[in-house]
């Protein structure tokens, strides 16, 4: 039977692009009072856009990392401002503070939180398994998720089998006792379902499918997703 179910957090439980946004803003506003300088260099875009670029072309072996990426953004931005190196590294990681704890505000998706709320209640063990930064104690799923592994934490980002494989590890479990539900054709649907996981594709938007192996189940709303888990425990019981 399936003993786990795992989440993407990003544009499953919630849409990432504002609350990015807002906490970019919560940044930038930051930085104009704490180091004046990047102002006069940069603009708010170039934190998502023209620095963000430069890392990922001189520092690609950090581009798994959501956080060490935007760390690298800061310190760079800051050293092209006329900034030390020492300086640089320290206004760095006060900012990314600011820009860490802005990205935790989240707004849930219609039926999200009662949805995983109710999975939790049903004796299932809830986790995530995320590329992004988002953290289940900040933002109010530790009540209703067990765990959290992120790609920062794993070494490698979804579709990657490893940070898969590094859940299933931990929590002792084997691939066919765990639904992965989550947005992404890519990382969430192929990656899971690469390593043997059942998975769960959220489809709110209507899109096509783009092609690949596609999804154990597809739902189109957040509260068809308990029903859609007990299809597959059907499915798994029958072909035992």
């Amino acid at each position: 039977m399936i003993k786990c179910i795992t989440f993407d957090l990003d544009d499953t439980l919630w849409a990432v692009e504002p609350i990015v946004n807002a906490a970019n803003e919560c940044l930038f506003s930051w930085l104009r009072q704490h180091a004046p300088l990047f102002e006069q260099h940069h603009s708010i875009a170039d934190l998502s856009g023209r620095l963000r670029s430069h890392v990922f072309e001189y520092f690609p072996h950090i581009a798994y990392s959501v956080t060490q990426v935007r760390l690298a953004t800061l310190k760079v931005g800051l050293q092209q401002a006329g900034y030390s190196v020492q300086d640089s590294e320290a206004l760095a990681e006060a900012g990314f503070q600011v820009f860490y704890d802005a990205r935790q505000e989240v707004s849930f998706f219609e039926h999200a939180l009662n949805m995983v709320e109710g999975l939790k209640a049903s004796g299932y063990r809830v986790g995530a398994i995320s590329n992004g930064n988002a953290n289940i104690h900040k933002v109010g799923l530790s009540h209703c998720m067990d765990f959290q592994l992120n790609a920062d934490e794993a070494g490698v980002e979804k579709p990657h089998p490893d940070i898969f494989e590094q859940v299933l590890k931990a929590q002792n479990l084997r691939p066919e006792q765990v639904v992965h539900i989550g947005d992404n054709p890519v990382a969430d649907v192929q990656g899971a379902n690469d390593v043997g996981i059942w998975t769960i594709w959220v489809n709110l938007k209507g899109d096509k499918w783009p092609g690949g192996q596609k999804a154990t189940v597809d739902v189109a709303c957040l509260s068809e997703i308990p029903a859609a888990v007990e299809s597959i425990n059907k499915r798994r019981r029958a072909a035992l």
